[in-house]
């Protein structure tokens, strides 16, 4: 791991393999460990320089000086735009991603986002267009506050998976992900718990998930931004989502002109081992269609048929 100066602060990094640049934009709260070793891996296999970086204020990235919001600001903020007040928005950590690929000598890149980072990374192809190659877009939405919202069961049992201590950070943390995962939760509860333990290894701070959330409120419709788009996208979403409702990649989708939607039946807010070879191979598809020429396709598709 290694530091960069980004657009004014600090952003942790790792930069695996060669080829062209797949920079992997982690979500809410999510530090780069959150990406899994094996999930980079494989993506390095198939020939891409893979990055995955702290988002700011998350991890060992700066953390931002403003005062964080009440749970019942944030629950306030994401009712009403007017009621989000924050010192940064996703534009300015999509400038931040940017300003990380200046530092490696990197002109253009696939971007592929998991969720706050799907938001981000069309942030990048919105206010970037001359620097992305493709666009990956996995259980997000377009911010227009109608589709991929909360469902209203989690505004109860969130405040109850709130760490209070780092002692009790991994349990609040698998407690969590038992809520908005799929049906193939059970499978990967094991490593989900090892990633948890990871990350809460490099920093613990549960005020910077709460400027995050409300950038995320406070920043604008993407919408019709998205619709000027022209590049190869693929928008990834779960049929089982409850944190940002199935919906919200079906609205991703229609935003995007020429863009491709893939969803899948157990899948909820988070990435099922079971479906990686599907998800990577339609991430390389998609990078394709940009003029990628992936290696390792025939592992990659005996191990899909296996």
């Amino acid at each position: 791991m290694t530091s960069a100066q980004c657009n004014g602060i600090t952003i942790e990094y790792e930069s695996y393999g060669e080829g062209e640049a797949l920079l992997l934009v982690m979500g809410l709260g999510g530090q780069l460990v959150a990406w899994p070793t094996e999930w980079v891996e494989r993506l390095v296999d198939r020939g891409f320089q893979a990055i995955r970086f702290d988002n700011r204020d998350i991890g060992l990235s700066s953390k931002m000086p403003a005062k964080p919001p009440s749970f019942l600001r944030i629950v306030a903020s994401s009712l009403s735009r007017r009621l989000a007040k924050s010192s940064y928005l996703l534009s300015d950590m999509a400038d931040d991603a940017v300003a990380l690929l200046d530092h490696l000598g990197i002109d253009l890149a696939h971007i592929v986002g998991v969720s706050m980072g799907g938001m981000i990374s069309q942030s990048i192809a919105i206010g970037h267009p001359d620097r992305v190659l493709s666009l990956t877009s996995i259980m997000s939405n377009t911010g227009d506050r109608k589709h991929g919202r909360v469902h209203r069961s989690l505004y109860l049992k969130a405040p109850k998976s709130v760490a209070r201590t780092r002692e009790e950070a991994v349990d609040k943390g698998v407690e969590l992900f038992r809520w908005i995962s799929g049906p193939r939760f059970e499978d990967d509860s094991a490593e989900l718990r090892e990633l948890l333990a990871a990350a809460l290894e490099r920093s613990w701070d549960v005020q910077g998930t709460a400027r995050q959330t409300m950038a995320i409120s406070a920043s604008p419709d993407r919408t019709k931004d998205l619709g000027r788009l022209k590049v190869s996208t693929l928008v990834v979403h779960g049929l089982v989502d409850p944190l940002v409702m199935p919906d919200g990649g079906v609205a991703t989708a229609k935003a995007i002109p020429g863009s491709r939607l893939l969803m899948f039946p157990d899948m909820g807010h988070d990435l099922p081992k079971v479906r990686w070879n599907e998800i990577i191979d339609a991430i390389v598809t998609n990078a394709e269609r940009a003029g990628f020429q992936p290696k390792g396709v025939e592992a990659a598709t005996a191990g899909a048929n296996a």
